[in-house]
């Protein structure tokens, strides 16, 4: 079994309209303390719409399984900046390769203060780009019917919205890619 290398291609860097400086790029192992701050940061309900479930922190089977990936089948693109010399996660858009190969699960969550900013239009589109590029035709997730600022949020980006017939606290969001 191989080992798939580091995208380094997939880093970037992009500017806030305050002149701020983000870095976009894959999340790597020791990204763990990051990821834990990340989450224990945002509010009750962004952890809540994120997870569907009244976390606190991530688990450390979690936290493993979201940094220690394996970039051939998911991909995680953290954005950090740079505050008072730390770096600090402030969003991340993730995909994992359903196993016909052809389409992905995706998630993101962005911090409380970063929401509406931007941000996460630009990591959606670098995660699109990247599956695309990977072969992937079609992007699906499951959206807490509740969450009106993600449904409005896939659908600025071109996803369709269909009620889940199993499940009617869940819209499925999807986008051929």
């Amino acid at each position: 079994m191989a080992i798939y290398p580091y995208p380094t291609h997939l880093v970037s860097t992009w500017q806030l309209k305050d002149g701020s400086n983000i870095t976009i790029r894959p999340i790597r192992p020791e990204d763990d303390v990051l990821e834990q701050s990340f989450v224990r940061n945002l509010s009750e309900n962004s952890r809540y719409f994120r997870f569907v479930n009244n976390i606190q922190q991530l688990s450390q089977t979690q936290l493993v399984g979201f940094t220690q990936i394996d970039y051939s089948r998911e991909l995680a693109l953290i954005a950090i900046a740079k505050q008072q010399g730390k770096d600090i996660e402030l969003g991340i858009a993730r995909y994992a390769i359903n196993p016909e190969g052809e389409s992905c699960e995706f998630a993101i969550v962005i911090s409380d203060e970063m929401q509406g900013k931007g941000l996460g239009h630009k990591l959606m589109f670098e995660l699109m780009a990247a599956a695309s590029t990977k072969g992937i035709k079609m992007m699906q997730g499951d959206v807490s019917s509740n969450n009106a600022n993600m449904l409005q949020f896939v659908e600025n980006l071109g996803f369709t919205i269909e009620s889940n017939l199993g499940d009617i606290t869940l819209k499925i969001v999807s986008k051929p890619l």
